[in-house]
């Protein structure tokens, strides 16, 4: 491996956002300090615990590196301009596999006309891959999960639980009705910026983007918000494939599997047909699925069958 010669077969000819003013080849990129804000994520993905060579292909999997943290970008509301790459790369792989998952960033990161503009490779064990991405926020307009208040509508984008059962598919090698539509929610996820950058007219609204479950993420907006959350069990949407599987689960997937990259908000009573027509533009679903209520406890709770139980915090953990 010629780190040299990867480097070159990766950069980027021309770049689309005026504000850099150096890309690749310095020690450092440079940019001028757009108007507005800045916003900052990283993500990092290891062989055998984020991705295996039967869950995904390279270029899928740069694919979905780039989308988890865009969708980051997007629960900040946030628009995407540059990205970072820092790859382990494991003695067996060419740079010919390399460059796949950077044709796969680029896939996704063409749509929104956004920038390599540098990272780090190094020798090691595993494929390990770690992704910062910079986005830009209009000024005042950041989606923070500490902005829900009592009353507001409690609302998600898409249906859930769709990409682990995209992820059960593939390492079960299961045939079943709708079988592409899961594996393509599983390693081809569409990061929902076009829907947050549209909301920009809403003064106040929080977001947060369904990575780890959709119970692990209306609790930080509950635990940051100082509130707690009633989410109704009938409203969740699920795609009508999804009854194929085992009930538990379709239970266990919709509440705490994650990596669906949906977005999970709240906004006023007020704004909310805002919020759907936003949507029905962009021909996107999005479902009111609860309420935000004034408790101490700043718990999410769900009522399911007559009865309102406290939803567990549960779901992908990174760390165990």
């Amino acid at each position: 491996m010629d780190e040299f010669s990867l480097i070159e077969a990766i950069k980027q000819k021309t770049y689309k956002q005026a504000s850099l003013q150096r890309g690749i080849g310095d020690d450092t990129a440079v940019f001028r300090e757009a108007a507005g804000e800045l916003a900052i994520a990283v993500d990092t993905f290891v062989e055998g615990v984020h991705f295996t060579e039967k869950t995904t292909d390279l270029f899928r999997l740069g694919y979905r590196a780039l989308a988890a943290n865009f969708s980051d970008l997007a629960a900040m509301g946030a628009l995407p301009m540059y990205y970072l790459v820092s790859i382990v790369v494991p003695p067996r792989m060419e740079k010919l596999k390399l460059t796949e998952i950077f044709n796969g960033m680029k896939h996704l990161a063409d749509r929104y006309n956004a920038d390599l503009i540098g990272g780090d490779t190094v020798s090691g064990n595993e494929l390990v891959l770690s992704v910062t991405v910079i986005g830009q926020i209009e000024q005042g307009k950041a989606r923070y999960r500490n902005l829900a208040e009592v009353d507001d509508v409690v609302f998600v984008t898409g249906t859930l639980g769709d990409s682990q059962a995209g992820l059960y598919i593939l390492q079960h090698d299961l045939e079943i009705v709708h079988r592409q539509y899961f594996i393509n929610r599983h390693q081809l996820p569409v990061p929902r910026i076009a829907f947050a950058s549209s909301l920009g007219s809403i003064k106040r609204l929080a977001l947060n983007d369904i990575s780890d479950g959709l119970g692990n993420e209306a609790y930080e907006i509950a635990e940051e918000s100082h509130v707690s959350i009633i989410l109704d069990d009938k409203k969740i949407p699920v795609h009508p494939g999804l009854a194929a599987f085992p009930t538990g689960l379709q239970e266990k997937w919709k509440y705490f599997g994650g990596e669906d990259f949906e977005l999970v908000g709240t906004v006023a009573k007020k704004d909310w047909q805002t919020v759907q027509q936003a949507a029905e533009k962009l021909k996107l679903q999005v479902t009111e699925i609860g309420h935000v209520i004034n408790k101490d406890e700043h718990a999410v709770y769900l009522k399911k069958n007559g009865n309102m139980t406290k939803l567990q915090k549960e779901g992908y953990t990174h760390l165990k």
